[in-house]
């Protein structure tokens, strides 16, 4: 029996302004799907960056407030601390999270500050023109790295999640990519789990999703998955980084 395609109630219905292949719509359903298993539809509010996400809001149908470029963290502090009543998460590329909000992050983190982070690296700056981000492979060429990246001259890939992982204020961080079915179901258990932290009032928590971009990393949809399967988990591996609640919450 075929199954019929059934749309989100949080999801709009929209033409699509991202690239072929990219993983942001793929994660954006994601989000939508466990906003309506959790029924917090009416009770969430988003915080949406400066990048390819920057339109998140086109595409959800609910409350999204948009950060400057990196604050994303900062306000959905100011949100959640003044609406402690409400789902608070942010939504947030490499560029926004890893490169100029590299401090911010940090500091929410480390305050235990009860908001989920769902974290996209794709390993580049999608919105300018693909320049090199700080999670670019070494290898890697970008429209700032000549003829690649070079630990010499640029340093290495930053494991921005790894780093938060010795901040006594941080709950739960997870890697997981949307290679393929498996791993897409594996990037919604990881991204339920956190969300659902934040409901028992468990303290940050963060996900870090590997995420293709065809269009920079000048590869079709289809090698740019294969891609992220042969060579970005060996930089960056999947699992659980971090799970103090591992033994069970309580939601409130």
């Amino acid at each position: 029996m075929t199954k019929v395609f059934s749309r989100p109630k949080s999801m709009k219905e929209c033409q699509t302004h991202y690239c072929a292949g990219c993983g942001h719509g793929i994660i954006h359903r994601i989000v939508c799907e466990i906003i309506d298993e959790l029924s917090l539809r009416e009770k969430t509010i988003a915080v949406a960056p400066v990048g390819c996400a920057v339109l998140a809001y086109d595409y959800w149908d609910f409350d999204v407030a948009e950060a400057p470029h990196g604050r994303t963290p900062a306000v959905a502090t100011g949100i959640k601390r003044v609406c402690p009543d409400k789902f608070v998460f942010t939504y947030q590329g490499d560029g926004d999270l890893a490169a100029i909000g590299t401090s911010e992050i940090i500091h929410t983190a480390n305050r235990g500050e009860n908001i989920s982070v769902v974290f996209v690296n794709n390993g580049v700056y999608g919105m300018t023109g693909g320049q090199m981000a700080p999670t670019t492979l070494l290898g890697q060429t970008s429209a700032t790295t000549h003829p690649c990246r070079d630990k010499e001259l640029d340093g290495f890939p930053l494991k921005i999640t790894e780093m938060l992982a010795c901040l006594k204020g941080v709950s739960y961080l997870e890697r997981v990519s949307v290679d393929s079915p498996k791993e897409i179901s594996n990037t919604k258990r990881a991204i339920k789990k956190s969300f659902e932290i934040q409901l028992a009032r468990k303290g940050f928590s963060l996900v870090e999703i590997l995420s293709p971009c065809p269009t920079y990393w000048g590869l079709s949809p289809v090698k740019s998955m294969e891609r992220i399967r042969e060579n970005v988990v060996k930089e960056y591996p999947i699992g659980v980084i971090k799970d103090i609640v591992k033994n069970g919450y309580k939601k409130l």
